[in-house]
């Protein structure tokens, strides 16, 4: 069986690489913050922003690990020029649509938050959705293996 060949990646690869773990890490930050935050912080919040973090499901919890761990571990698998890259990608796609399913139709965090509420989840669904692009894109160019 023939070895993958390896072609250098064009510098423009590199640098959105970086960025996007340093989006991810963002991410990251935004995850211990939420799972660490003091019940005296939680009591500053208005009720309805108290109801919606209290009463969030563990699973909720998972999804959004998923989503920040498994993209920032993507990218990183990126800049190591790794192909597994794509399938954590997916399973960080997947931990993001299952953070914005529920906190758009199960919680009404709309409701809550208001329609500019909307932008960041959508900025986040892009982003992961084009890191699953840019591995595949990555793979069939031969910049990663």
């Amino acid at each position: 069986m023939q070895e993958p060949q390896m072609n250098p990646a064009p510098k423009w690869f590199w640098i959105v690489a970086s960025i996007l773990l340093l989006w991810n890490l963002l991410g990251v930050m935004a995850f211990i913050q939420q799972v660490t935050m003091s019940p005296e912080h939680i009591n500053l919040m208005p009720p309805e922003e108290q109801r919606l973090y209290l009463e969030q499901p563990f699973w909720v919890l998972l999804a959004f690990a998923f989503a920040v761990f498994g993209g920032t571990l993507g990218c990183l698998a990126l800049l190591v020029k790794k192909s597994f890259a794509r399938i954590i990608f997916w399973l960080s796609f997947i931990g993001v649509l299952v953070q914005m399913a529920h906190s758009f139709f199960i919680s009404n965090a709309l409701d809550v938050y208001g329609p500019g509420a909307a932008v960041m989840p959508i900025m986040i669904l892009l982003v992961s959705a084009f890191l699953i692009w840019l591995s595949s894109k990555a793979i069939v160019k031969g910049w990663i293996v």
